[in-house]
């Protein structure tokens, strides 16, 4: 399962109440397997995990009560039935303890099993990290969870002597205020589900994103993507690399494989398909829309190492005598990505190319110009499908434009390449990503 954390600043006034509560912070790892004390002193078991309300939408969530061993059972102490929680053990305020066994409740959540040791999503240093350890306190005489410590101390703590376990020794401890839970428990399972539309997601970068989707299992591969908007997710599968892309189609289902494709711009998904069996890559391609499964399909037409093979046909073209003002509606209403456009291609009656406009000077065109109007010297550059990929880099560093339209012999636009696009085939090991005009 996953979280995600924002690593606290300055700002956070919360972060002065754990800076407040540190000399009285105790060690959820610590309490495991402590003894539990009735009232008149006798030994009733020991602790198996402590749960938290997850769903109370407060700051720290509070603990609800102890999953306890006694004899060889598992039995469920609510909060309510203890007096005192500290590092070495657990004090009830009743003699005796009701053998109730524990059931999981909607909303709640075992730390231990279920937080502990298990994946984080550090959204502000966009990493994936692990909870070694959690922290427990009194605030207002309710026992909250108000920390996780995600240093490499406590689990040497935990793997010493026990007489250990029990000093807590915050590491790097960040505010539980904090972190936001992707989601609740669904009842009856173990699982809690990632929450869409977050904007701490949105506001991260597709690169970022990628390297945490890497880092992550197949299940948590699974949430964090239905997390995203669809639009940020194939930003993100986009942004992968060759081999992890492969293995998330792999482990995906075809129905999954085929809805992450069809986000993808045609390039990127035609090269995620080179590397799937045929049988896979042909069922993927069924069940993706027929456009869709038409565009990837004309990239695969091409060697990889050829122009046809990486470029994106998703082009804009428009007529010479449309007007600047009409393709500027069309953009607002259109569902391209607008992120990646670089230019338009403005095309004769018959279709074939006059002139790429770089898209700044639509933007910058008075709305009643005509777009032959605002083509002007010098040609065009353009490159066919088949030409190597060296070559269409030599083209783009002399023509010293980001993108180059590529055209069949007559003329005729088939699509467009990106120079970061081409800079992702050539030199793969690494991210390159020029500003966008329209990225937001």
């Amino acid at each position: 399962m996953v979280y995600k954390f924002h690593l606290p600043t300055a700002k956070n006034p919360n972060s002065q109440r754990l800076k407040e509560l540190r000399g009285s912070l105790i060690s959820v790892a610590g309490v495991l397997g402590r003894k539990i004390i009735n009232q008149d002193g006798q030994e009733l078991g020991t602790v198996v995990d402590l749960v938290c309300h997850w769903d109370s939408k407060e700051v720290y969530p509070p603990l609800t009560g102890i999953i306890a061993k006694v004899s060889w059972r598992k039995v469920w102490i609510p909060v309510g039935n203890i007096n005192q929680i500290t590092q070495t053990q657990v004090l009830l305020g009743y003699a005796k303890l009701d053998l109730r066994d524990f059931k999981p409740r909607k909303g709640e959540v075992r730390l231990s099993q279920e937080v502990l040791d298990h994946q984080l999503l550090d959204v502000d240093g966009a990493r994936v990290v692990r909870a070694s350890d959690l922290y427990i306190a009194s605030i207002a005489s309710t026992t909250r969870l108000v920390g996780v410590d995600v240093g490499y101390k406590p689990l040497l703590r935990r793997l010493g002597p026990n007489k250990f376990r029990s000093k807590a020794m915050p590491d790097s401890v960040i505010d539980w205020a904090t972190i936001e839970s992707f989601g609740a428990q669904s009842e009856g399972q173990g699982q809690l589900k990632l929450s869409a539309h977050r904007q701490e997601l949105r506001r991260m970068r597709p690169g970022e994103l990628a390297d945490m989707l890497e880092d992550l299992g197949r299940q948590e591969r699974q949430e964090l993507l239905n997390a995203l908007t669809p639009e940020l997710a194939a930003d993100a599968l986009e942004e992968m690399e060759p081999k992890q892309l492969e293995g998330l189609l792999r482990e995906s289902t075809v129905e999954e494989g085929a809805r992450y494709l069809s986000s993808m711009e045609p390039d990127e998904a035609a090269d995620a398909l080179r590397d799937v069996d045929d049988q896979r890559r042909e069922n993927l391609l069924d069940l993706m829309p027929k456009d869709n499964a038409r565009q990837v399909n004309k990239v695969l037409a091409y060697d990889e190492a050829t122009a046809g093979g990486i470029m994106n046909t998703m082009i804009l073209t428009a007529g010479s005598n449309q007007t600047v003002e009409t393709i500027k509606k069309q953009l607002k209403s259109s569902d391209m990505d607008l992120g990646s456009l670089s230019g338009l291609a403005i095309t004769d009656k018959k279709g074939k190319l006059l002139y790429d406009l770089p898209i700044a000077n639509l933007l910058t065109a008075e709305d009643d110009q005509q777009l032959k109007d605002l083509m002007k010297p010098p040609a065009t550059v353009t490159v066919q499908p088949e030409a190597s990929l060296k070559e269409v880099a030599k083209l783009l560093i002399e023509s010293r434009n980001p993108s180059i339209v590529v055209t069949d012999k007559k003329e005729y636009p088939l699509g467009r390449i990106l120079a970061d696009d081409l800079l992702d085939v050539l030199i793969p090991t690494e991210r390159f990503h020029f500003p966008r005009l329209l990225s937001s």
